[in-house]
């Protein structure tokens, strides 16, 4: 019984972990977002380049950083330094790092998910995604109080040097990816995951209203 209640717990940490990196692999990989801002953020005054070579070298930077056997980072038409690539090289070790919680969550997800549905308790989803729920909302509003202070904390939380400090002179695709940018990245992110928990909660609600029926 009570390696079974460890199971239980382990499986539901396992279903946030799921969602979490689920909804950033949707989120780093959403091309249209960044084709939006392109005209939103008027990112082509930022540089001297086309759009057409604008999107090619942003599906480039995301092939690196997606691919674990690419290995050398290449932008034809945006000169690095050494510090710029460094620190795409560090991008890329996270995006790996989700990529691996993703995958190795998901069976557990599905196990729980399973199980709760057989034994009809999907009332159990209700607490824990309720109090999930408040979890973008409160990023949310730490980020709607001041985004730069929000952004600094970030890279100084998953980045152990300074190389995120590019310099325009040196790594000109910093002007082709400008905060405001990564700001409505994070605004996307924090919109899945509270769907994600909303529709868990919604699921454990909903099932529990037509068993009392």
């Amino acid at each position: 019984m009570k390696q079974q209640l460890w199971l239980e717990r382990i499986a539901f940490v396992c279903l946030f972990l799921f969602l979490i990196s689920f909804a950033i692999t949707i989120t780093i990989n959403f091309r249209p977002l960044y084709w939006f801002d392109v005209h939103y953020l008027n990112i082509l005054a930022q540089t001297t380049v086309s759009q057409e070579v604008l999107h090619k070298n942003y599906g480039l930077l995301l092939d690196f950083l997606n691919n674990p056997f690419n290995q050398t980072l290449s932008l034809p038409d945006f000169p690095m330094s050494a510090a710029g690539a460094g620190h795409f090289y560090d991008v890329k070790k996270l995006f790996m790092l989700n990529y691996a919680v993703m995958f190795l969550t998901v069976i557990p997800s599905f196990w729980l998910k399973r199980r709760l549905r057989k034994q009809q308790q999907q009332w159990r989803l209700i607490r824990p995604f309720q109090w999930g729920m408040l979890i973008p909302v409160f990023f949310g509003f730490l980020m709607a109080i001041g985004f730069d202070r929000f952004f600094v904390t970030f890279h100084e939380i998953f980045f152990s040097n300074d190389d995120w400090l590019f310099d325009p002179r040196t790594d000109p695709i910093i002007n082709v990816l400008p905060e405001s940018f990564f700001m409505h990245c994070f605004i996307l992110f924090f919109v899945l995951i509270e769907l994600f928990f909303f529709a868990f909660y919604f699921w454990g609600k909903r099932s529990l209203k037509q068993s009392v029926r």
